[in-house]
């Protein structure tokens, strides 16, 4: 077990569809692996004690992908959040999507909808699924509801802070991710969660998703114990800064 437990892991799961073309196989079976490996490291998020988990599950990019893959991507959010938010519920876990859902079906939107509000009171962790989410767009959103308010005279632009700012990105009332996961061998972010990756600790792994077991995260969380968080600061500020990003 780690000596250090990261309260909010957010993951980019990549790599699907190679997995899928290394194993000559074809017709999404890729990302239907991949829903295994979600719940594998939501038991493992459990036995760890990690409190919120945010997936990257569609990003804004993800609509210009060839139209069947796209299609086969949305039934399965769909079939997922059928037959998984009853046994999250179960397990006292709260739901939550971020993003943008206008371009998702009705009937997609009203599943979302339903799993938030079924789950709304759950306390024991959160998971947080990102949908056509882009950190561009978070952070652009946040933007425009200062701006209303600059415009309609209830707020001075030069009230506008930080921590101000940080109130209106998405689930700011959350504890922001002390780590994030890639997989898939890519070493970038692509646009996801800009504003509060800010003194994230990054973990990038040749693992493609759909092979990313419990032992493969738990390897994660054991790189994340062994370095250095100071914020910024110095090595004896550590825990009060820590205590000040997470608040």
């Amino acid at each position: 077990m780690p000596s250090v437990v990261p309260r909010h892991v957010a993951i980019i799961m990549d790599g699907n569809n190679r997995w899928e073309k290394h194993r000559g196989m074809s017709g999404s079976k890729g990302h239907r692996a991949g829903v295994e490996a979600v719940r594998e490291v939501m038991r493992a998020c459990k036995s760890h004690g990690v409190e919120v988990l945010t997936l990257f599950a569609f990003s804004s990019e993800n609509w210009g992908r060839p139209l069947p893959e796209v299609r086969a991507l949305l039934a399965l959010l769909s079939r997922y959040l059928r037959n998984e938010v009853k046994v999250l519920h179960k397990d006292g876990i709260r739901v939550r999507f971020i993003g943008q859902r206008q371009r998702f079906s009705q009937r997609q939107q009203k599943l979302m909808q339903e799993a938030e509000t079924l789950t709304r009171y759950n306390t024991d962790a959160s998971i947080v699924i990102a949908v056509d989410y882009g950190g561009q767009w978070d952070i652009a959103q946040a933007a425009q509801v200062l701006a209303r308010q600059v415009q309609a005279g209830s707020l001075q632009a030069e009230d506008i802070t930080p921590e101000l700012f940080d109130r209106n990105i998405s689930i700011s009332d959350l504890p922001r991710p002390d780590l994030c996961i890639r997989t898939g061998g890519d070493f970038r972010i692509s646009n996801f969660m800009l504003w509060q990756f800010a003194y994230t600790e990054l973990y990038f792994t040749d693992i493609l998703w759909p092979d990313f077991t419990a032992f493969e995260f738990a390897s994660a969380l054991d790189e994340y114990s062994r370095r250095e968080r100071r914020f910024g600061l110095r090595e004896s500020n550590d825990l009060v800064a820590g205590r000040l990003y997470n608040a």
